[in-house]
C-alpha cells in the first residue's frame, strides 16, 4: 500500500453502503490511516434553482481535497464530468427499482405523466429523483420547463403530505410515512424506465495511481454490503440512530435494496448517456459530455475480480 497520503473516504446516510461501511469499521483493516469526511460536513457549495441547473459539490469535493471516493445516486459523476472534472466510474449496484417511484395524490386528477405540465413537483434535485423525473417526461413529450420542479430533499414528505406540491418523487424510508398518512397514487414505476442505482466513482489519478488503496476500498464494500444483507435490522439502527428516523422503516427500505458491487456496464453508460444528454437538453448542464470517458477497463477488471464466487 502506499504510504504517500491516507486516504479520504467521502460518506453520507444516503450512500447506504458507506454509511454503514464507515460504522463498522471493516476498511481499517486493510486502510489503518483511512479519513472519513462527513459529506455533510463540507461546504455544500452554489445550489442553483432547480429549474436552471444543478449543484455540484459531490464532484467538487473530489478535487478540492475534500476527499478521493465517494459514493453517490447517478446523477452527481454526470454534474461532475460536466463541470470538467476528471472522474473515474468504480463500480455500480444493482438495479434499485423498489427504492422509490412518483406518486400523486389520489384525488388529483393527474392521470399520466403527459398531466404534469404546468404542475409542482417535489424532488431531491441533483439526486437520482431528478434523473428519474427527466425520463417521465421524455417518455410523455415533454421537458424541464414544462414543470416546476420543487427542490425538497428533506421536506419532501411533508409537502406532499401538505399538498404544497402536485406529485413528489419519493423514496424510502420518507415514503414510507406517506403510505402510512395517505394514500399515495403511482404515477410512474421506476422500473422499466430508469434502473436507479447506486454507484462510487474516484478521480483518475487516484483510480490509476493508487490503485491497491482503491482495491482495499472495494474489497471492503463488498464485505460489509454482504453484511448488511444479513444484517438489515442491526443496519437500519445505524442509520435511525443519525436521523432520529425509524428503524423498522430504514430496515424495510434496506431489505429492498440491492447490496453488492458490479463493474460498470455497457448499459449503465447508455443509460447515463441519455441522462447527460436530457441534462444538457434542460440547460441544467452547460456542456455535453461523454459518458464513457469516465470509464477505465482496468477498474472494471478489479472490481470484476474482487467478486464474491
Amino acid at each position: 500500500m502506499s504510504e504517500s497520503k491516507p486516504v479520504r473516504v467521502g460518506y453520507f446516510p444516503s450512500n447506504n453502503s458507506l454509511w454503514v461501511l464507515r460504522h463498522r469499521g471493516v476498511l481499517e483493516r486493510s486502510l489503518p490511516d483511512v479519513e472519513w469526511v462527513d459529506f455533510r460536513s463540507l461546504p455544500s457549495g452554489d445550489r442553483p434553482s432547480p429549474a436552471e441547473g444543478l449543484p455540484s459539490a459531490h464532484g467538487d469535493h473530489l478535487f478540492d481535497g475534500g476527499y478521493d471516493f465517494i459514493g453517490t445516486g447517478s446523477t452527481p459523476p454526470v454534474t461532475a464530468q460536466a463541470k470538467g472534472h476528471d472522474i473515474v466510474y468504480v463500480a455500480t449496484s444493482g438495479p434499485r427499482h423498489e427504492n422509490g417511484r412518483l406518486v400523486v395524490h389520489e384525488d388529483s386528477g393527474i392521470a399520466s405523466p403527459a398531466d404534469l405540465k404546468g404542475r409542482r413537483v417535489a424532488l431531491g434535485h441533483g439526486s437520482w429523483q431528478t434523473t428519474l423525473l427527466l425520463f417521465a417526461l421524455d417518455g410523455a413529450g415533454l421537458g424541464w420547463s414544462d414543470i416546476e420542479p420543487v427542490d425538497a430533499y428533506g421536506d419532501a414528505a411533508q409537502l406532499f403530505l401538505d399538498r404544497e406540491v402536485d406529485a413528489w418523487v419519493g423514496s424510502y424510508p420518507a415514503l414510507t410515512r406517506v403510505e402510512r398518512e395517505a394514500a399515495p397514487r403511482t404515477l410512474i414505476e421506476t422500473g422499466g424506465l430508469f434502473s436507479h442505482r447506486s454507484l462510487w466513482f474516484t478521480r483518475r489519478d487516484f483510480a490509476e495511481e493508487r490503485r491497491e488503496e482503491l482495491a482495499a476500498i472495494v474489497a471492503a464494500l463488498r464485505e460489509s454490503d454482504a453484511w448488511i444483507k444479513e444484517n438489515p435490522a442491526e443496519a437500519a439502527k445505524l442509520f435511525a440512530a443519525d436521523d432520529g428516523g425509524d428503524p423498522a422503516a430504514w430496515e424495510h427500505a434496506l431489505r429492498h435494496r440491492p447490496f453488492g458491487l458490479e463493474p460498470v456496464s455497457g448499459e449503465f453508460v447508455a443509460e447515463q448517456q441519455r441522462a447527460a444528454d436530457l441534462f444538457h437538453a434542460a440547460g441544467l448542464i452547460d456542456r455535453r459530455i461523454t459518458v464513457a470517458d469516465a470509464v477505465l477497463p482496468g477498474v472494471a477488471e478489479l472490481v470484476g475480480a474482487a467478486r464474491t464466487p
